[in-house]
This record gives C-alpha cells, structure tokens and sequence, in this order.
C-alpha cells in the first residue's frame, strides 16, 4: 500500500498552476518530508491530498482511497494545516470533547494523557495558548483521532528551535508507538533531516525528485577537478549543478555507480546540499529537461 499516489497531478489557480504534472508514490510506513520554497505548491499537494482541493488534472490517491471521500477514508487521516489553526475561543478541554464527537475512532484516553503530560490547563482558551503550545494541540487532536497517515502542512515553521525540536520529538515517539504513516512538508532541511527517512523535493510547481533520504545520500556527489564540458561526462552520471572558473569545474551529480575518474575530488553531499542542488536548478529553469528521478533502497 502507498501513502499517496498522485499521477499527472495538476491545480491551477486561474491563470497560474500552482502545482503541475505531479506524478509521485510515497511508500506507507515512512516519514515523509515533503520540501521546496514558499510557492512551491506544497500546500496545494497537501490540500489536495486531505480532500480540501479538487484537483484540475490528474489524479491522487491516499491509503489507496480517493481523498475526502467519506467517513472511512476521513477517518484514516490526521491533518495539521499550516499555522496549526485552532478555535481561539474553544478551550482545550473544549477541543478535546470536539475531536470525540467528530472522529468514531477518536482515543479520549490518549488525548487526556497528551493533555497532561504538556501541562496544559484543559480550561485556557486556544487563543491564550502559545504557538508551541497551539501546535501541540494541534497535534494531539490529529493523532488522537488514531489515523493511519499524519499529513502536517509546516507546523512547526513559526515556532522557536526549542518549541520545534520538542513538537518533532513528540511526533516521532508517537509515530513509533503507533506505526502512523507521515507527511511533513516544511522549508527546514535540518528539521528533516533529524526526523525524515524519505524525501520529496518539490520546486517550480514539480517534483524534482523523491526516495529514501539514504539512498538519495548514496548516489549523489560534488566532483572537483579541472575544467570540463559537463556534456563530456559518462551516460550514468547526471548533472544536477554546475559551475564553473577559468581553470576548474565543480559538480553535483547523480549516479549509482562509482566514480572512478582519478582527476576528480569526489565530496559526499549532505541533505541541504542536495536539496538545495534540486531548487536551484528549478529556479534556473532545467527541471523539464529530465524525468522525475525516484530513488529507493
């Protein structure tokens, strides 16, 4: 079974797609985290994903149900908007007793514990609580209602490094406890990287690439060494960036096998490396001359 499965996937706002020729598998039983800049499109993948986007082109699946499509297929998802959105004016004990009448499977006891283990006050307004505190509400509720994907949409993009390294924290020790599947989109490489184990990167309204954090790791390198027309290298080795001075070229390329050119430095990249060698060539405008590449363990 897949997490998501989008084929062709397409939403256009008037004029302008805001997402484009989506095609993407991500495997159950992974942590997910789904990163790109602001406008990406990750957001809309995300909606259309929960059923709260249709979308133009295109189709997505989710747990192998089409999204939104009623109670069953609701009742499998967690969801954490952007700016893990909360009813000012409902208290916490207020939200706790709306996520059990709203959700069949809903785990009164597993929230209660949550509640307390936080020290939240059942009786402080949403709206007085702060935004770590928002968050982990937020998070409660969605893991509360004993989903089989979590789908959280930058929840932690407002919050203080601690209030963030405690929020991905919980959500790791319930994701072990549980077996929940997770999407995570957000702009923090080093939140992923502390937490994800599979990667998507989306820039220019596209997937560039998507696979297993280690495998992506293994097959992609900086090169060092003397200048070189890129178009001089082997077949198995894919430019991603280049750049140039007089007298030396350096690269970052994919490939499944060794490099053995003795005039090259070889350097092994970290995540933001790649994810950054990704966005760059979309904003360059190259992400159309190649397929999606999909790389797995």
């Amino acid at each position: 079974m897949t997490a998501l499965h989008a084929s062709g996937l397409g939403k256009r706002y008037r004029q302008r797609w805001a997402l484009s020729d989506c095609s993407l598998q991500i495997p159950a039983g992974r942590v997910a985290g789904l990163v790109g800049p602001n406008g990406a499109g990750k957001s809309t993948l995300l909606n259309l994903a929960v059923g709260l986007l249709a979308p133009d082109a295109g189709t997505v699946t989710v747990l192998d149900g089409q999204p939104g499509s009623g109670p069953a297929q609701l009742a499998k998802v967690g969801f954490v908007a952007q700016d893990t959105p909360v009813y000012a004016g409902l208290s916490v004990a207020d939200h706790l007793r709306l996520g059990g009448h709203l959700n069949p499977g809903w785990d009164a006891a597993y929230a209660q514990r949550r509640i307390e283990h936080l020290s939240l006050d059942p009786a402080q307004k949403a709206g007085k609580l702060s935004g770590g505190q928002k968050a982990q509400l937020a998070l409660t509720l969605a893991l509360a209602k004993r989903p089989r994907l979590l789908i959280l949409d930058e929840p932690v993009a407002s919050l203080d490094p601690l209030a963030r390294r405690e929020f991905l924290s919980d959500l790791m020790a319930a994701v072990a406890e549980h077996e929940v599947s997770v999407i995570l989109s957000s702009h923090l490489v080093s939140d992923l990287e502390r937490v994800c184990d599979y990667l998507v990167v989306l820039a220019a309204s596209r997937v560039q690439i998507a696979g297993d954090v280690d495998a992506l790791i293994a097959s992609h390198h900086r090169l060092i060494g003397p200048r070189r027309d890129p178009a001089t290298l082997p077949s198995d080795q894919l430019v991603i960036q280049g750049s140039h001075t007089d007298r030396q070229s350096t690269l970052i390329v994919q490939t499944r096998h060794p490099v053995l050119d003795p005039a090259w430095t070889v350097e092994q990249l970290n995540l933001e490396d790649l994810v950054l060698a990704y966005m760059s060539q979309a904003a360059n405008g190259h992400d159309r001359a190649r397929p999606v590449l999909e790389v797995q363990r």
